[in-house]
């Protein structure tokens, strides 16, 4: 293999992405010479090639030296949080290295910045030490890199990630209304448990459920803060708050101003305008708030997606009477049942006459809004409503509030 077919071959097989950091090239018959050839006329993205001494080809000894120098890192950002790695290696019974990993856990969770920070040093470790596998030298490192990807699960254990892509909001909803959650926990037996246990103790990451607002005890929360581990706590609901607010927001856009609230509180915190205690009560005053809003619509006797029509149709505020707000809920039912028996048909967004048949659906219908609505204000909602139709209905009964169906 020699030029220009050596070199697609190379870069075919190493292209890198996502958590790959680099390909490995295994060299049987020599051809490494050939290589540096190719690469010296073709390596280049403006044609003039690769000087001398500059192959991008690297010994795989370099990634062993990065790896050093990552760890290095690590370590120096966790002793500047008083974590002491050569504690969990000393470590006698499971009620010390327990405290250990909370104590860590609320160190690093002190601000968004902090947790950021830990992440891509920790992610970086475990990348390169995957990287250099299976290479034996790889040994060397086994236990530090379970210590950081160890502390990592932990972390998100307290602070579950989610994932509120289409998609997976649409997989949610389906199990949501096919089974029944319990709290639960998981064991993970890891291949490195026993290597590792002789170092910093059992391997082990036991998950957690996540928070149900609805669910939540403020008092009892509140007390748990007093105790101690204040950023975890914080870290905690503020997780919680999210997930809930995403969910909201993706039924019902009017309710962004929650979301708005809730992010300047973590800005101002990360800022240090407000400390751990002040954010901890404004998270517990909203997710109170969130509470009143999530019930709004049996108050209101509507659905969730007759409230949002409601919201849409009446924010930002309009001066209406009891009987006008009766009257417009009335609109917003007779709306969502047209549309859903007649007009959102499969792909109906693809083509132009369903559309427009949609769109003069609710022009008809929203005509006979009460009079307290000008002429201007009845453009804006016809609008509003059909932007909000075309994003959250697919057709056929499948819809954000639907997508089972």
């Amino acid at each position: 293999m020699q030029n220009h077919t050596l070199m697609q071959t190379i870069a075919r097989a190493n292209r890198v992405f996502g958590q790959k950091n680099n390909g490995l090239i295994v060299d049987y018959i020599g051809v490494f010479k050939n290589l540096k050839k190719a690469l010296a006329i073709y390596g280049s993205a403006s044609g003039g090639g690769i000087e001398e001494g500059d192959v991008p080809v690297k010994p795989k000894a370099a990634l062993i030296e990065q790896l050093r120098t990552a760890i290095a890192e690590a370590i120096d950002f966790c002793a500047a949080k008083a974590i002491d790695l050569a504690k969990f290696q000393t470590a006698q019974t499971a009620f010390e290295r327990t405290k250990l990993w909370a104590d860590a856990v609320e160190a690093i969770l002190i601000n968004d910045d902090s947790k950021r920070t830990y992440f891509s040093l920790a992610g970086n470790i475990t990348r390169l030490y995957k990287a250099i596998l299976p290479d034996p030298d790889a040994n060397e490192f086994t236990p530090t890199e379970a210590f950081f990807s160890r502390l990592s699960q932990e972390i998100r254990n307290e602070t579950p990630e989610v994932d509120i892509s289409e998609v997976k909001a649409e997989v949610e909803a389906l199990l949501d209304s096919s089974i029944t959650t319990e709290n639960y926990i998981i064991s993970s037996s890891n291949p490195q448990a026993k290597k590792v246990g002789e170092v910093i103790g059992t391997y082990e990451i036991r998950e957690k459920p996540l928070i149900d607002l609805s669910q939540l005890d403020f008092e009892a929360l509140k007390a748990e803060f007093v105790k101690g581990y204040r950023h975890t706590q914080v870290e905690k609901l503020k997780s919680a708050i999210n997930h809930k607010l995403q969910q909201m927001v993706r039924l019902n856009r009017s309710r962004v101003n929650y979301l708005e609230k809730f992010q300047k509180m973590i800005e101002d915190y990360n800022n240090g305008s407000h400390n751990t205690e002040l954010l901890f009560d404004n998270l517990v005053n909203l997710a109170q708030d969130l509470e009143i809003e999530d019930s709004r619509a049996i108050a209101e006797n509507l659905t969730e997606e007759e409230l949002t029509i409601f919201d849409l149709l009446t924010k930002p505020e309009v001066n209406l009477s009891k009987k006008e707000e009766q009257a417009v809920k009335q609109v917003a039912q007779q709306l969502l049942e047209t549309l859903k028996r007649e007009k959102l048909v499969l792909d109906w967004r693809k083509r132009q006459q369903s559309r427009a048949a949609v769109r003069l659906a609710i022009e008809e219908t929203l005509d006979q809004l009460p009079e307290s609505y000008s002429a201007e204000i009845y453009e804006q909602k016809c609008e509003q409503v059909y932007q909000h139709v075309y994003d959250s209905y697919q057709g056929q009964g499948r819809s954000v509030y639907n997508p089972a169906a």
